[in-house]
C-alpha cells in the first residue's frame, strides 16, 4: 500500500508540473487594438482652451495635409557614452552597423508588444543634429568640456541618456535628439534613471552652448527664437526684443533656465515651464502647466504628442505660423522634411506612457508624516489637492484673467486665483488664462517646483520669505536677476516651524 500511495503521489506531482508548464508556455493572446485617428479635425477643434485673445487661438493644418506628410521611420538607436566611459572601439563598431527600422506595427501581436514598442517611440529621436550643429558632428558629445559647460548628467554606466546615436545610412553615425524621453527622463544622484519623471536634461544650457558655438549668423538665432516663442499679436510681445539681441544675449537668456525647467516652444525663456512627470497620466484631465489641452481619452494623448512633436509649429495664429520663421512651408505635404508620427506609433507611445510606474518612494509614513497629514487636512489643502490624486483636476484663473461664462460649460474651473505670477498664462502661445491644479503625487522625486520652477525644494516653497522682493529664488529667477519675490499660493507660509516640517514630511510620502 505505501508503494502504491507513493506512486500515486509522484504521478500526481508530475501531472501538476506538466499542467503548470503548459500554463506558462501558453502564448499571450493576440490583441487587436482600436486605434483612434490622431488628426481628427472635430476632436482637435475642441481639444484646446482658447487663448486669452481667442481670435489668435491656433488654427491647425487640415487632416489631408497632416496625413500627406511622410511618416518618420523609427530606426534602431545606440547609447552615447561620456568620453571616459566609451568602450574601446565603439565608434568603429557603430560604423559597421546596418540601418534597421525598429518599429513595425505588423509585428505587434499582443498588448505587451505594443507597450514595448511604445517605449521605442518614447526614446526615438525626431530630429538629427543639435540646434545648429550637424547631425554627423559627433565630436561635441565626446568632448569632456561639453559635459562640464552644460552640466549634462550621465548614468552610472556613463551613458548620456538624453541623445542617441542613429544609423540611417551605412557607415554614417548621426546624433538624434528631441525624443519624448529627452525631457521626461531623470538621472538620479546614484546614476540610475527614472523614465517618465520630471527630466533633468539641461535643455536650455545646451541650447545656450549651441548658440555660442554653432551659429555663424545672428539672424539664424533670431529666426529660431521667433519660431519657438513669438506671439506677435501681444502688445507688446515680450519676445520682440530678440530682434535686437546679439547671439550672446540670446544665449544668456537660455543659460539662466535650470535643469527640470524648459523654455519650451510656445512659452518663453522669460517665463519657462517646469517639466511635469508622466505618472498617473490617465487620471489627469488637463495637459501643460496652463491647462491648455484637455485629456478626455487616449486619442487626446496621441493628439498632444503629435502637436508637440510635429503639428503646432504649423498652426496659424491669425497670420502668424511659427514654422514660417524659417521660410514658407511646402504646398505639397510630402515635401515637409520633418515628417510626422504614424497613428500606430502614437498609439503605442500612449500605451507606454499610461503604463509608466513611479519609482518606490524611500520616505516612510512615520509619526511626523502622520502629524503632517493632519496639518494638510486642517488647513483645507484637500479642497484643491484632493486625494487620491492630490489634485482636484481643475483649472484656476491666473491673476488678471476673467473667466468667460461659456468656459464654465466647457471646462472644469475652480474660480479662485492663488495669485502666482501670471505671465506664462497670459503672455505666451500656451497662455489660455489658467493654471491647472498640479498633483502632489510623487513630489518627492521632483524639482524645481512652481509652474516656472522658481524654487528647488518643498522647503523653499514653504519658506515665508519667498514672497518678498529681496528673496533669492533657488530655482529659475531669470537672467541677470539676483533677487525677486516668488509670488502667490500663501497657504502654509504662516505655519509654525514644527507644523511646516511635519507637512513637508507628509508630502514627501505621497
Amino acid at each position: 500500500m505505501p508503494r502504491s500511495k507513493n506512486k500515486t503521489t509522484f504521478l500526481s506531482l508530475l501531472m501538476l508540473m506538466s499542467f503548470a508548464t503548459n500554463l506558462t508556455a501558453q502564448p499571450e493572446p493576440s490583441w487587436s487594438p482600436q486605434i483612434p485617428k490622431t488628426w481628427d479635425e472635430l476632436a482637435l477643434a475642441s481639444l484646446e482652451a482658447p487663448l486669452v485673445d481667442s481670435s489668435f487661438s491656433p488654427k491647425h493644418i487640415s487632416a489631408s495635409y497632416y496625413y500627406g506628410m511622410p511618416v518618420r521611420p523609427i530606426y534602431k538607436s545606440y547609447p552615447i557614452y561620456a568620453p571616459e566611459k566609451e568602450p574601446t572601439g565603439y565608434i568603429e563598431w557603430l560604423k559597421q552597423q546596418a540601418p534597421e527600422v525598429a518599429f513595425d506595427a505588423a509585428r505587434l501581436k499582443t498588448k505587451a508588444d505594443w507597450i514595448k514598442a511604445g517605449e521605442l517611440v518614447f526614446d526615438a529621436p525626431i530630429v538629427y543634429g543639435s540646434l545648429f550643429i550637424p547631425a554627423s558632428d559627433t565630436l561635441y558629445v565626446r568632448d569632456p568640456a561639453w559635459y562640464r559647460i552644460t552640466g549634462t548628467p550621465v548614468t552610472k554606466e556613463g551613458v548620456m541618456t538624453f541623445y542617441r546615436y542613429v544609423i540611417r545610412e551605412p557607415g554614417k553615425i548621426e546624433i538624434g535628439v528631441l525624443s519624448c524621453g529627452m525631457c521626461h527622463t531623470r538621472v538620479m544622484p546614484d546614476g540610475s534613471i527614472i523614465k517618465g519623471a520630471q527630466g533633468n536634461f539641461p535643455f536650455d544650457r545646451v541650447m545656450a552652448n549651441d548658440y555660442r558655438t554653432g551659429v555663424d549668423d545672428v539672424n539664424s538665432a533670431r529666426a529660431a527664437e521667433r519660431a519657438l516663442f513669438a506671439a506677435p499679436w501681444l502688445r507688446p510681445d515680450p519676445n520682440a526684443m530678440v530682434a535686437q539681441m546679439s547671439q550672446e544675449e540670446i544665449a544668456a537668456r537660455h543659460e539662466a533656465v535650470p535643469p527640470g525647467v524648459a523654455a519650451r516652444h510656445g512659452g518663453s525663456p522669460l517665463f519657462p515651464m517646469k517639466i511635469p512627470d508622466l505618472f498617473n497620466l490617465q487620471e489627469r484631465k488637463y495637459f501643460d502647466a496652463t491647462g491648455l489641452m484637455q485629456h478626455r481619452d487616449i486619442g487626446d494623448l496621441m493628439r498632444y504628442a503629435a502637436l508637440n512633436q510635429d503639428g503646432d509649429f504649423l498652426a496659424k495664429h491669425g497670420d502668424f505660423m511659427p514654422q514660417e520663421a524659417f521660410g514658407p512651408i511646402p504646398k505639397d505635404p510630402a515635401q515637409y522634411e520633418f515628417g510626422r508620427y504614424s497613428d500606430e506609433q502614437l498609439y503605442a507611445l500612449a500605451l507606454y506612457v499610461y503604463s509608466l510606474q513611479p519609482p518606490k518612494n524611500p520616505n516612510k509614513f512615520d509619526g511626523l508624516a502622520a502629524r503632517g497629514q493632519k496639518v494638510f487636512e486642517r488647513e483645507g489643502c484637500t479642497e484643491c489637492h484632493t486625494p487620491p490624486l492630490y489634485s482636484n483636476n481643475k483649472l484656476t484663473p491666473a491673476r488678471g484673467f476673467k473667466v468667460p461664462e461659456e468656459h464654465n460649460k466647457k471646462f472644469d474651473i475652480k474660480d479662485v486665483c492663488v495669485n502666482t505670477n501670471p505671465d506664462l498664462a497670459l503672455q505666451t502661445r500656451r497662455g489660455a488664462g489658467y493654471y491647472k491644479v498640479p498633483s502632489l503625487r510623487h513630489v518627492w522625486a521632483r524639482g524645481p517646483l512652481e509652474h516656472s520652477g522658481a524654487v528647488a525644494t518643498l522647503e523653499d516653497w514653504f519658506d515665508p520669505d519667498r514672497v518678498y522682493d529681496d528673496y533669492v529664488p533657488t530655482g529659475f529667477r531669470g537672467h541677470s536677476v539676483k533677487n525677486r519675490a516668488v509670488e502667490g499660493h500663501p497657504f502654509g507660509l504662516e505655519l509654525s516651524d514644527e507644523d511646516r516640517k511635519a507637512l513637508i514630511a507628509f508630502l514627501k510620502t505621497l
